[in-house]
Parts: C-alpha cells; structure tokens; sequence
C-alpha cells in the first residue's frame, strides 16, 4: 500500500503540471471504487482552475475555488501524467483532462481508492478525526507520550493510528521502532517520555528520508512521473526477517501485530 512518502512523492510529481491548470474534461471507466464515483464529478470539476495540491494524511486535495477533489490511492493505485490522446489501459479508470492536453491518470487494478468531491468549507468525515501531520510542529514526543498513558497495545499498533498521528505505516514504523531501540511489541503505555522523544525524531528522520529517496519502492506503486522510488534499498529491517542486524549481526524476529509483518531485533530493541 502507497504510504506517506509515496503519497508525497506523488503530490510533488503532479503538482507543478496541474496547478494554474483549468480542467477541460473528466472520464470515469469505473465509478466502482471503495466508494462510488460521485455521478456529478465531471460537472462540478470542467472549468474549475486547480489552484494547488495539498496532502492530509494519505490523502490528496486539488483545491478549486468552489472545492476540492479528493483522492486516495488505496492499495494499489497510481496517478500518472500522459498526454491526453494515450489509449487507456486496463484498470485505467479515471482521466482528469487539463486544458494543455495533458491528462492525469488514476491507475487502481484493485479499486481500493477513491475519487470524492468536497465542497469549499466542508470539513470531510475521512478528515474529521485525524491526528497531526508527523512532519509538522504539531508532532512531537510529547504527543506521543501523553496520547500512550493507560495503553496496553504494543507501541507499533499505536503509531500507526490515524487518530494519534497519521501517515505512520507499516515500513515506516518498523524503521523508526528499530533506529529508536524500542521493541514493536512493547506497551505504549510503558515507554516514557524520553524514549518517545526520540521515537518522534525519528518517525520524522524516516518519513523525510523517503520522500527524498522518492517513496519506498513497492510492487504497484510508481511516482506521477511513472518512475518508483528508491528508499527500499535502505531499508533496516522491514522486510529482513532471519537475516542479521546491521548493528549486532543477531538474527532478525518476525511477529505479528494486527495482522502486520513486524520485523525487530530482540537485541538492539526492548
């Protein structure tokens, strides 16, 4: 699944071809996404100039004067630039058409994302109960400490809620639990406010690090310019089980937190 970095680099690859663009045309193949298509897409977006492309969470805005488009990519969706003419290809369900005959293209073979309208002022329910963006001022140790008092779910589980911060996934938060020394499967609740400083620093090291590697490099995932990213040659531990820790050469451990691969080391971690 396309995680923060991803949906960035996304965001960066797009933004500079779509804003100041006014929007000539929408074609939708497939309405059948996670949720439907909204029949009245195209009539509330031809004419509307894209005045910027914002993220919140793994979300992506194009602001109109009169809205916003929003769009997920789901699990395994893709948005790419192609000139206007291109013959689509299957799973090719949506075109955006700009008025400089450039389209950009929503890829999703498996139709877990979502093309929604919202209108200018309205707060979305997708949006409503999202926590700080983790590369903001907003986030830090102290949010995390505060927010863990009384959990007894492993530390990795709580990282990764939307609620208390979000854009916090799998690869990322294995990364950041194994640079901050502190085991996936360890309490929340137990972990003090020192060792969650460090853990925030770190959530943030490991997200900027990948949107400027250009997102992890994932089977279905490509950056609007069609090109993967690169920060899975770098990565420490997602994805090592049994093979040796970079630090102490001990064999990776794998368990399994809510249904998610967590990759650690019993010794450099606690």
């Amino acid at each position: 699944m396309p995680e923060l970095p991803e949906v960035e680099t996304t965001r960066r690859g797009v933004e500079p071809h779509c804003v100041g663009r006014a929007i000539a045309g929408v074609v939708v193949r497939e309405p059948r996404l996670r949720w439907p298509v909204p029949n009245q897409l195209a009539t509330l977006l031809v004419g509307q100039i894209i005045e910027s492309v914002e993220r919140r969470a793994k979300y992506l805005l194009f602001r109109t004067q009169t809205g916003s488009l929003l769009v997920h990519l789901g699990m395994s969706g893709s948005l790419r630039l192609v000139d206007a003419d291109a013959s689509p290809a299957r799973h090719d369900h949506i075109d955006v058409l700009l008025d400089d005959e450039v389209c950009l293209r929503y890829h999703d073979p498996r139709r877990f994302g979502c093309f929604l309208w919202l209108g200018a002022g309205e707060n979305h329910p997708l949006l409503a109960h999202l926590g700080p963006e983790p590369l903001s001022s907003q986030f830090d140790g102290d949010v995390l400490y505060q927010r863990s008092r009384g959990r007894k779910s492993p530390v990795k589980n709580f990282i990764m809620d939307g609620k208390v911060v979000v854009g916090v996934g799998n690869i990322y938060a294995n990364e950041a639990l194994f640079i901050s020394g502190i085991r996936p499967d360890r309490a929340a609740g137990r972990i003090s406010a020192a060792r969650y400083q460090r853990l925030a620093k770190n959530i943030k090291q490991v997200l900027t690090s990948a949107i400027d590697q250009g997102g992890t490099t994932l089977r279905d995932f490509v950056g609007g310019d069609g090109s993967p990213g690169y920060f899975a040659q770098r990565l420490l531990v997602y994805g090592r089980a049994g093979q040796p820790c970079t630090c102490c050469d001990a064999a990776l451990r794998e368990v399994r937190l809510g249904q998610r691969s967590s990759v650690f080391c019993a010794t450099c971690q606690r």
